[in-house]
């Protein structure tokens, strides 16, 4: 199967605006007060992509692995400072082993998947390199943004049953255990739903574009599959490594709860 690729002209974008359109009339008529945010995220959208774009046709044609890494580093850095934004936690300073745990895990997925899987030469090679870990970034950050979530919103909604277990003689581990598990548990599950229903609920944005492309679906098919599965695995290590440090910072060295109860609005 190969087919040309049918060129999107600049008409043919603004003409696609038209759904923003549509959701910045339906904020105006149920007055959602999202008018400023789709119209930022849509230049946002423009800027960037187009940015990329072109950035990337200079990296392909430049093959230098130190500015490959360096690009990757400055995806990964802006990732986590959307964390940080999305994260309004202020007793715990969880910003440096956010940032650690996505360049460590993110960096082994995309190389093994590069290096290993698909076999690119060289492993670093930036047609694959910079794409994948693209995907890797983008959707285990939300993992972890879920995942650092659920870590401090139920050590405060179970501040009580962890201070009864550190008073019974409990160390931070074993005192928030529970919450540890179910922390995880949040970051994990939105990827492995994806797989649950990959193929049948949806075609995945991967496979749609090869296949827009010109590409075989068949050949499609076994990429996603391998994205799929990456996913999945950075979510895990990404999830695993962001609460296991994060949750230590959330005690003191007498394994106290530090994180402060929430505040309780008096009427």
């Amino acid at each position: 199967m190969s087919q040309s690729i049918v060129p999107i002209s600049d008409a043919q974008l603004v003409l696609a605006l038209l759904f923003i359109a549509l959701a910045v009339a339906a904020s105006l008529f149920y007055r959602l007060r999202l008018e400023r945010d789709l119209l930022l995220g849509t230049l946002r959208t423009f800027l960037q992509l187009f940015v990329m774009g072109y950035a990337l046709t200079f990296i392909f044609n430049f093959r230098n692995p130190l500015l490959v890494f360096s690009i990757y580093a400055v995806m990964i850095s802006f990732a986590a400072w959307i964390v940080r934004d999305r994260i309004k936690e202020k007793a715990v300073s969880y910003f440096p082993p956010t940032l650690f745990s996505m360049l460590v895990s993110y960096s082994v997925v995309t190389a093994l998947v590069t290096g290993v899987v698909i076999r690119s030469d060289p492993w670093w090679s930036p047609q694959y390199f910079i794409p994948i870990g693209g995907m890797v970034v983008g959707n285990s950050m939300n993992a972890i943004a879920l995942t650092l979530e659920r870590l401090f919103s139920e050590l405060r909604t179970r501040r009580d049953e962890v201070e009864m277990k550190l008073s019974l003689g409990a160390d931070y581990r074993e005192a928030s255990q529970d919450t540890f598990r179910n922390a995880m548990k949040a970051g994990m599950i939105p990827s492995i739903n994806s797989m649950m229903g990959v193929g049948i609920v949806f075609i995945p944005g991967m496979m749609t574009g090869q296949i827009l492309a010109g590409a075989d679906p068949l050949v499609s098919v076994r990429y996603q599959i391998v994205v799929m599965l990456m996913l999945v695995g950075s979510t895990a290590i990404s999830s695993f490594i962001v609460t296991v440090l994060v949750r230590r910072r959330c005690f003191g060295r007498a394994h106290e709860l530090l994180l402060p109860p929430r505040s309780k609005n008096i009427s």
